[in-house]
């Protein structure tokens, strides 16, 4: 409506301009045409200009109001409806604009599917996606959206996971070997048994078991939390607000003295009044009250449509300042799979007893080295039904855990701890050199190393091995040419492992042995120098990132752990996103610069040529022209790619 009332407006306009050059036309015809014109392009900023009144704000749309009455008051009635003509077609352009950023996250919402085919009892029948209830088990046909968040149980194929997580190569899909576990554990799901909610199923039928209730999968979490990253505001808007409050009085306040000019110079009265509004005009912040804003959500929304979730103006603001990245180690530079790579027995005790009891105790650790050694052993001991197995030889119980340093459990009464070097030093004498050696050995290799200790004696040394992502050298590079000086590992893991990873991703600056509140205390440490990243899991990693100037929580899509505690969340597990999250930071950040100084730099020249005498017509081109250049120039964030500089 605002948009026709605005082209209603410019009809009227052109139709009292053209009946004013009529010499046959009374005058008072083309009065009429301008009036009714000021009435339709004034309505809705009349509308907000009296709501701003009421809480005792003085905002833009009031200042355009009184500067067209006063046009109106000086007979210029053509000058006031183009004024307000202008004005309205502005602002109806610029929430034109403004809708297609906000339409590009509101497409996220209508994603998915209404209703779903549910299988009940051997039959399959379509009922509303509001009565799909956890547990229940889903058929997604060939072609189909996805509409439930959950993992697969029968059934291979594709998934276009774009939507969510970004990714440009669907994802091959498989079943879930243990039904009851992955329910259990909905977010410890391998991301190939894993599917979201407006994902897209391509050549084969799947059966998937519902993990969230619609209105909480992955994708309504993003959705809502994208809608309230809208609302929250960056540094520069929270200046231009500032900006605008003090500057709003002065305008008015400047604009009474320009009143009295005819007191002081030779002019008359009406003279000094169409040069005041030319100038309450002309210094009117529109622009500038829109230059953020804009920039703001058109790049939130263009993160949502990569798989780069960013809460808001604060973090993309801060992206584009930050010269200091520290990274996690497991899971974020590296696959975050690691294999049992070397099993070395001590002290006369087998190869098999040694991984039985490894594997018996791990067993009840839900931490990923402890599956990984679970899962590789069971693989060297060629057990097939490890239930039937930990029934009898390898039974363990009274688990205990300590964060960062080992497990305990028993077996047959006798205790067993696995853990690092460390945990077992305080003990006098009791690493040799030789074992000392054989640590230092596998270390220099890069893996990860537990000692095998019972009854004060050591059974033997595992090492374990965590390769980086093929991506990680390569987003490295990228963001040291994206202007990041400082990158560094901080891990849990030992020294030489982290050196050897960094070795190989291009790092040369690396933190071992820390455990979490050192991680904190390192980026501390480092944001006293500038912005620092944290990038992280958003799960072990969650002070260091609720610590950093901006925590990046990676593989986020159905953690919910990740999408609450970190400031930018990358959807997919593909370290690529970070360097683009980095770049379209860097834009945004260079977009808001650009139109702070467009609609500053507007205000200070409109200012004093409307004082030399520019005219009210020329003021107002001027005027919202600034502002339809802001928000255009903000758009160009909704096609970034990662190319762009």
């Amino acid at each position: 409506m605002e948009l026709w009332f605005a082209i209603l407006s410019g009809l009227l306009l052109l139709f009292g301009g053209l009946a004013g050059y009529s010499t046959s036309i009374p005058p008072w015809v083309s009065i009429c045409f301008f009036v009714a014109s000021c009435l339709f392009g004034g309505f809705y900023a009349t509308l907000d200009a009296i709501n701003d009144l009421r809480i005792a704000r003085f905002q833009i749309d009031f200042l355009m109001i009184v500067a067209a009455i006063g046009a109106a008051a000086l007979g210029r009635f053509g000058e006031g409806a183009l004024l307000l003509f202008l004005f309205s077609m502005g602002h109806a352009l610029e929430h034109f604009a403004m809708g297609r950023a906000k339409r590009a996250i509101e497409a996220l919402a209508e994603l998915t599917p209404t209703t779903a085919h549910r299988k009940q009892h051997g039959l399959t029948n379509e009922v509303p996606i509001e009565q799909i209830t956890i547990g229940d088990v889903v058929v997604i046909k060939s072609n189909e959206r996805i509409p439930v968040d959950g993992f697969v149980v029968a059934g291979e194929s594709s998934v276009n996971q774009a939507p969510i997580t970004g990714e440009s190569i669907p994802v091959d899909k498989t079943p879930v070997s243990d039904r009851q576990e992955a329910a259990r554990q909905p977010d410890q799901i391998a991301p190939t048994h894993q599917v979201f909610a407006g994902t897209i199923n391509s050549n084969g039928m799947l059966e998937v078991q519902v993990t969230r209730l619609a209105a909480d999968s992955t994708l309504a979490r993003v959705v809502k939390m994208v809608n309230e990253a809208n609302s929250q505001k960056s540094p520069s808007q929270h200046f231009a607000e500032r900006f605008e409050r003090y500057f709003v009085p002065v305008v008015l306040a400047f604009v009474c003295i320009l009143l009295l000019a005819f007191l002081v110079i030779d002019e008359p009265f009406s003279d000094s009044f169409y040069r005041a509004m030319a100038v309450l005009i002309g210094a009117s912040p529109c622009a500038l009250a829109i230059s953020t804003p804009s920039a703001v959500l058109s790049g939130v929304a263009r993160g949502a449509q990569r798989g780069i979730l960013i809460k808001g103006g604060n973090p993309l603001e801060n992206l584009g300042q930050i010269k200091a990245i520290i990274f996690d180690k497991t899971g974020t530079l590296t696959e975050g799979d690691p294999r049992l790579t070397d099993i070395i027995p001590l002290n006369g005790v087998s190869e098999s007893e040694l991984i039985q009891k490894v594997v018996a105790v791990e067993n009840l650790s839900d931490h990923p080295l402890a599956k990984a050694v679970v899962r590789d052993g069971l693989a060297r001991l060629k057990i097939l039904d490890p239930e039937k197995e930990f029934a009898s030889t390898l039974k363990a119980k009274d688990f205990f855990s300590v964060t960062g340093k080992g497990i305990r459990a028993t077996i047959d009464g006798k205790e067993i701890e696995i853990g690092k070097a460390s945990w077992f030093a305080t003990d006098e004498k009791s690493i040799t050199d030789e074992l000392a050696r054989l640590i230092d050995q596998l270390r220099s290799k890069g893996r990860t190393t537990m000692l095998v200790k019972s009854d004060g004696c050591f059974l033997g040394l595992i090492g374990m091995m965590d390769t980086p992502r093929a991506e990680a050298a390569a987003t490295i590079n990228r963001l040291r040419s994206l202007g990041v000086e400082q990158m560094l590992i901080a891990s849990g893991d030992s020294q030489q492992v982290v050196d050897a990873v960094g070795r190989q991703v291009g790092i040369s600056e690396s933190r071992g042995d820390l455990m979490p509140g050192e991680k904190v205390a390192l980026v501390n440490r480092l944001k006293e120098s500038g912005p620092v990243a944290m990038v992280g899991d958003g799960a072990n990693d969650a002070p260091a990132l609720a610590s950093a100037t901006v925590g990046i929580a990676m593989g986020a899509a159905g953690s919910a752990v990740a999408l609450e505690t970190a400031d930018v969340a990358l959807m997919s597990d593909d370290l690529t996103k970070l360097s683009l999250a980095i770049g379209l930071g860097r834009k945004t950040s260079q977009i808001i610069k650009q139109n702070l100084w467009i609609s500053l730099g507007t205000v200070a020249w409109l200012v004093p040529a409307c004082l030399l005498g520019l005219q009210i017509g020329w003021a107002v081109v001027f005027h919202e022209g600034s502002t339809i250049v802001v928000v255009l120039n903000a758009l160009r964030l909704l096609a970034y790619k990662e190319t762009n500089t």
